[in-house]
């Protein structure tokens, strides 16, 4: 379930109630800031990419062929935030981090890659352009709070955008899957089949229903942990506001 993956504000690299009772060290705090600016460059790097390509050609068809390098690097790039939740300079759980992180990493490599018959795909487009933004927001909310800068416009779009990029996203992978379905039944991508020296079988079809079924339980719970953050973190201003 990787979708818009602001459904973690735990995965922030900048959660700024955490780092007020324990940040990482300076050299740490340094290390993230880089780690952050870079991929915000990266992710406006490939929406700029989308933005050119869809000018040149006049139509949104095709256009992740524009920017399927720069998705590979980035997307896999953010497998170390997983590593910097291991070793403890992000205060975050290693588990949600690794199944966000990982789940957006299989679509990238497991399904899109390697199931190029889906790449022309519109929900490709759909999960790369709530993918994109939703990261953009995400990586610049984490570059602010690390500097104890964080204008309030970025922190209202990172709790605020996820309420339409969140299923968006959910929705052009979970059809992206889908799409993928005929093709890995027909070629037996990535299937082991018996008899074998293992005496092991694996059904990559399968698989990739039993992942689309997981949405199912998964998807409300971080859709809905992420609206009760909002209301965590901007409630109060939004209450004040009506009141003046």
């Amino acid at each position: 379930m990787s979708a818009a993956a602001p459904a973690t504000s735990k995965t922030a690299h900048g959660d700024v109630a955490a780092k007020k009772k324990k940040g990482p060290g300076a050299l740490a705090t340094a290390y993230l800031v880089i780690y952050n600016v870079v991929m915000t460059a990266g992710w406006l790097v490939i929406a700029v990419g989308l933005v050119r390509a869809y000018l040149a050609r006049g139509s949104y068809h095709g256009l992740y062929y524009s920017i399927e390098k720069p998705l590979k690097f980035f997307q896999t790039g953010a497998l170390l935030e997983i590593l910097h939740c291991a070793v403890g300079i992000v205060p975050s759980s290693v588990v949600l981090t690794g199944f966000q992180v990982l789940s957006r990493v299989f679509l990238t490599w497991a399904v899109t890659h390697s199931v190029r018959e889906v790449q022309s795909e519109d929900s490709v487009l759909l999960f790369v352009t709530a993918w994109t933004v939703t990261e953009i927001i995400r990586y610049s909310f984490y570059t602010f709070s690390l500097l104890n800068h964080l204008p309030y416009l970025i922190k209202w779009a990172r709790y605020t955008f996820f309420l339409a990029l969140y299923p968006m996203g959910v929705s052009g992978e979970l059809l992206t899957i889908y799409a993928a379905l005929p093709f890995v039944q027909k070629t037996g991508l990535y299937s082991v089949t018996l008899p074998n020296k293992y005496n092991f079988s694996f059904d990559y079809h399968s698989f990739l229903i039993l992942v689309m079924i997981s949405y199912i339980p998964l998807f409300p719970q971080l859709y809905f942990h992420m609206i009760r953050q909002r209301k965590k973190v901007l409630g109060h201003v939004e209450d004040y506001s009506k009141v003046e």
